[in-house]
């Protein structure tokens, strides 16, 4: 959906005179997209949409790392949201937070990647253990929310567009905002770690960008930068990406994009250690 609306909007607001081709290269959990582009020599034309799931799982295994690409720009960033249902036996994270201090084992359900990152930040702001809130990882989201709704586990971390249908039909209820800042628009009355008790608030901002080869041309780097931030500024960006799924706007151009994707894989490698 993110590259479709790319290409999308640079047609539609005729941004470019070109063919825009979307090719989705997904096998090996999207290496073996990556891992061209990093190999195109002198091209201006190719571009790969990557965020922090990508990098991620690239440097922990495999041997690429950010030296193989030139960043283009940061276009989103998205952020995680504590949910419970409707059998969770907890009014409210409060009161969840307490019971686990006191002994009870309180489980959080999650995916992987981006919420364990969440969930670890959590647990050190709330002052508990492991121990007395485990966490449940899943495959998806999606098997963590089930989880939730059957009642398995007492709270899920997700992403607040993956779970608006369930927000929507009062499945689940969402407790906390887990970032720095409240979201907008339907969870704009949903309050953060601090709002909730002398914590500090915590995020894992999964953010959403493009990367070319190492070899485009500095000329062709900059071009696409602009031409991206244009993008962004789009109504149709704002509206039917931004607002629909619920992220926050946040461009960022080549050289702001190239320390923020650099920094990021500096904390990913230090916690790999």
């Amino acid at each position: 959906m993110y590259t479709r609306m790319i290409a999308d909007i640079l047609k539609s607001e005729k941004l470019v005179d070109q063919t825009i081709l979307v090719n989705n290269q997904t096998d090996g959990g999207g290496e073996v997209g990556r891992r061209r582009v990093s190999q195109e020599k002198n091209d201006g034309h190719l571009l790969l949409t990557f965020n922090s799931g990508d990098l991620s799982p690239m440097v922990k295994n495999t041997t690429l790392r950010m030296d193989g690409f030139k960043p283009v720009a940061v276009l989103a960033i998205d952020r995680q949201i504590l949910l419970k249902g409707n059998k969770t036996k907890y009014k409210d994270f409060a009161e969840a937070i307490e019971a686990a201090k006191g002994g009870t084992q309180v489980v959080i359900g999650g995916s992987k990647g981006d919420d364990i990152a969440t969930y670890n930040k959590m647990l050190n702001s709330i002052g508990v253990t492991e121990a007395q809130m485990p966490y449940l990882m899943y495959d998806s989201t999606s098997d963590a929310q089930t989880a939730l709704l059957g009642g398995h586990v007492e709270f899920c971390i997700s992403k607040p567009a993956a779970a608006m249908q369930y927000i929507e039909s009062k499945d689940v209820t969402p407790v906390v905002a887990l970032a720095t800042e409240r979201f907008g628009s339907t969870l704009k009355d949903v309050p953060l770690l601090s709002e909730i008790g002398s914590y500090e608030d915590v995020e894992s901002p999964v953010w959403r960008g493009v990367v070319a080869s190492k070899s485009m041309p500095d000329e062709a780097v900059k071009f696409w930068s602009e031409t991206l931030k244009k993008v962004s500024e789009s109504e149709a960006w704002q509206k039917n990406y931004i607002e629909k799924n619920l992220l926050t706007p946040k461009y960022m151009n080549y050289e702001e994009a190239t320390k923020y994707m650099n920094d990021y894989q500096t904390s990913v490698l230090a916690e790999s250690k």
